[in-house]
């Protein structure tokens, strides 16, 4: 039986952004320019970008803040805008993550547990993009699966031995 995450289940966050639709333009362009990074949509046009940067939502998380835990569901990724963070796994700090960063993308494409706990280390704004809505628009446009695995790929190469794959 998969977990399916409520808006009490999945984070303890301060919402940005309640909605897509109260975004403004500027908002929506930060979000597509922070997506553009994400070397997991390179083969996305910039139609695609928007169009995922229109539904994602913007978070935040004061400091000390969980904002995934390992072993949790996960049923989205996230995009550091702001704000800095600790990767912790089976209890060591493995990794920081700063503005640019992303991770949950696993989690985001097949719905599994998460691998490492993030941890907020300073107040933090985060773009968060739904399972459910990368799976719309790549069923919608079955292309972009290819660039998707493609992203992936990289990802995992990049990856150190030992590494969380969050």
């Amino acid at each position: 039986m998969r977990v399916v995450p409520t808006g009490r289940s999945v984070l303890r966050a301060r919402e940005a952004s309640t909605s897509s639709r109260k975004r403004s333009a500027t908002q929506v362009r930060r979000s597509v320019a922070a997506l553009h990074a994400v070397p997991l949509f390179d083969g996305f046009s910039k139609r695609h970008l928007h169009r995922l940067a229109a539904e994602a939502e913007v978070v935040a998380f004061e400091a000390d803040r969980a904002i995934v835990e390992e072993g949790g569901a996960g049923e989205a990724m996230f995009v550091v805008l702001s704000g800095g963070a600790r990767v912790t796994r089976g209890g060591r700090k493995v990794a920081t993550m700063v503005p640019g960063d992303f991770f949950g993308e696993l989690s985001a494409l097949d719905g599994g547990p998460r691998t490492a706990s993030i941890v907020s280390e300073t107040p933090m704004e985060l773009l968060r993009l739904f399972r459910h809505t990368l799976r719309r628009v790549i069923e919608e446009e079955p292309s972009l699966a290819m660039g998707l695995l493609e992203g992936l790929a990289r990802r995992l190469r990049q990856v150190q031995p030992g590494a969380p794959v969050t």
